[in-house]
């Protein structure tokens, strides 16, 4: 089988990173990988045995067309039988386009829960307001015009895969869930920095971006604190939020109780010496953060999206709140804060359904490539 992924991944130019590694492990599975991806400038074209990375340097506005016109180009040239687009969105476009008058299938990841309210909503009476992209109702209407072409639809979750058929019915293909993997390795713990001004630590992991809405976990602090000073929060993330983020701290009042630590590498290590791990999302296809907090045997705070209710039970092994809803945040907290008891059992549960996760998901890459071998088989929806 010869496949072709327009990849949303950068970082596979990076030999070294675990991006690389899965890439090699699918084309360990197929006679020929290819794969495409925006890069940055000094990214080069790289063959290793049969795996063969692409990067397409070009504007954004250009890069719908300058995708589809390579991923064209390469199946003609290679005779690819697949081609696999990363999201529904921008990527899936093009390599719909490029298929166009190909006898190629095409298969299409959704790693994001686009239906959701929340991918176009920016917050409600009792939260911030977090300004949305406004492409995100732009990617929906593309959405809406690729699935139902694709011959082939792996989802991350059962989460996204009900909000597909509730939408299509079945004028798309039946999506197969196969989530995303997560090495079940824990690292060993890495102590958190100095912080003389609370004993109390919450760790949030992530993108600093809109759909994160870390304001709301400094909302809930602001609710928290003056009953419980000892109270503080770790960021580990980067992203355009950042500034936002840093000026809403000091506005609250928040300077000494909140630290941004920036991009950590080694944030799964840091989860182990928190208090609680807290995350804050407004709409997760998935949710790795919280398999790997689960894993470090850390407390979870979690808003309800992605696996959250399939994987992980609320007030069993989570503590679940609604999204956007900085108090329910603060009751949560209060509730890790005052009782231990919880504190300590709710995490043996989580691991343990992590875990039977993770057994249950087995070979992801395998399972991927049987999948694309199904798209192969499966007729157009168009």
């Amino acid at each position: 089988m010869k496949v072709l992924f327009v990849s949303n991944d950068p970082t596979i130019f990076n030999a070294t990173s675990a991006a690389r590694a899965r890439m090699r492990t699918y084309a360990a599975l197929v006679e020929e990988l290819h794969i495409l991806s925006i890069a940055r400038a000094d990214a080069r074209e790289t063959h290793e045995g049969n795996l063969h990375l692409y990067p397409v340097h070009t504007w954004k506005i250009f890069r719908i067309r300058e995708l589809a016109k390579r991923v064209h180009a390469l199946i003609l040239e290679r005779g690819i039988e697949v081609v696999s687009a990363q999201d529904p969105f921008e990527h899936g476009l093009a390599a719909l386009r490029a298929a166009q008058g190909t006898s190629v299938k095409l298969h299409i990841q959704v790693h994001t829960d686009f239906l959701s309210p929340w991918f176009i909503n920016s917050g409600n009476w009792r939260s911030p307001r977090v300004r949305m992209p406004l492409l995100n109702r732009w990617r929906r209407r593309i959405a809406d015009r690729v699935l139902p072409r694709a011959n082939g639809i792996r989802v991350v979750s059962e989460r996204v895969k009900a909000s597909l058929i509730a939408r299509y019915g079945t004028r798309t293909p039946e999506p197969s869930v196969i989530p995303v993997a997560v090495d079940p390795t824990v690292p060993p713990p890495a102590r958190l920095p100095a912080h003389p001004s609370f004993t109390f630590a919450l760790i949030s992991v992530g993108r600093l971006e809109p759909e994160k809405r870390v304001e709301d976990i400094l909302a809930a602090l602001s609710l928290v604190i003056p009953h419980y000073p000892m109270a503080g929060l770790f960021v580990a993330g980067a992203g355009s939020e950042r500034g936002k983020l840093e000026r809403m701290t000091r506005r609250l009042g928040l300077a000494n109780n909140v630290i941004f630590l920036g991009d950590r590498p080694d944030a799964r290590a840091l989860m182990a010496s928190a208090q609680a791990f807290i995350q804050t999302s407004a709409y997760e296809g998935y949710g790795r953060t919280l398999i790997e907090a689960a894993l470090a045997k850390v407390p979870i705070i979690t808003t309800d999206v992605g696996i959250v209710g399939e994987v992980f039970k609320g007030y069993e092994d989570v503590l679940a709140v609604p999204v956007a809803d900085p108090t329910a945040l603060s009751l949560a907290i209060v509730g890790f804060i005052e009782d231990v008891a919880v504190r300590h059992e709710l995490p043996m549960r989580a691991e343990v359904s992590a875990r039977t996760h993770l057994a249950e998901a087995g070979d992801i890459p395998t399972r991927v490539c049987a999948d694309l071998l199904r798209a192969m088989d499966g007729n157009s929806n168009s």
